[in-house]
């Protein structure tokens, strides 16, 4: 079994290569757009409400399309959505398909926008609130708050789920293989049919997806501990740095 399973994946490599290499670029474009798309609508919908009664209604517009937005590609799965976007775009425009790539990465980048926007409107709301207070006794406005103070903690705050939809992409781009995307399952199951070792081929994918991830996982980890920063810090609240300075001499 395992000497079958080496077999193909020594005089198959180049299929192998290729459906990882796709499966990389599909699942961390996706989730980059996808991390845009929450970040915009996350921030939209933890806007507070304007006094001004045309941006007030327009605000409510918008926000019950994000809402919308955000139940239908979370309550429904990807296999479906990348079906009804794929073949949906090529009823709308007689018989035209968009190109596989393109609808790959645009099929994840919606899917990973509606999860990423709740992400990020739980990480705003968790931020406590008299630093937007602070913010605003200062001068600050809604889009200074949000870029210079609010957003940096955000990002740091909802990076381990984030991290977790990054891995559940690069795991649920095996789904894209219906619309005949050229991702590692799709390929993986081209080599099992044609030498006939369905089990083998697709525990090779199996170990493939296995290495990917735990790969990532370790570099999401490392980066994580970046950004978490020394745990010997000093905080020195009334002194100043020249005087710290003088403390450790």
């Amino acid at each position: 079994m395992f000497k079958d399973a080496l077999f193909l994946l020594t005089e198959y490599k180049e299929y192998f290569i290729k459906g990882t290499m796709n499966t990389l670029l599909f699942s961390f474009s996706g989730t980059a757009i996808g991390i845009i798309i929450g970040l915009c609508t996350g921030i939209i919908r933890t806007a507070p409400e304007s006094k001004n009664k045309v941006i007030f209604v327009l605000q409510k517009i918008v926000n019950a399309i994000i809402y919308c937005y955000v139940e239908l590609f979370r309550g429904t799965p990807m296999m479906v959505q990348s079906m009804v976007i794929y073949w949906g775009y090529a009823f709308a425009t007689g018989g035209k398909t968009l190109d596989l790539t393109l609808s790959a990465i645009m099929i994840i980048a919606i899917n990973t926008g509606a999860y990423m926007t709740e992400i990020v409107r739980g990480g705003i709301i968790s931020v406590d609130k008299g630093q937007f207070e602070a913010a605003s006794a200062i001068g600050m406005n809604h889009t200074q708050t949000m870029t210079k103070i609010i957003i940096p903690q955000v990002l740091r705050n909802i990076l381990p789920s984030t991290s977790n939809e990054l891995l559940n992409n690069i795991k649920d781009s095996s789904v894209l293989n219906v619309i005949g995307a050229t991702e590692l399952f799709f390929n993986g199951g081209l080599i099992g049919r044609k030498k006939y070792m369905i089990f083998q081929s697709y525990l090779v994918v199996c170990i493939i997806y296995l290495i990917i991830t735990l790969i990532v996982t370790n570099i999401l980890r490392k980066f994580e501990k970046i950004l978490e920063g020394n745990e010997d810090f000093l905080i020195v609240p009334s002194q100043t740095i020249s005087q710290v300075k003088n403390d450790e001499r």
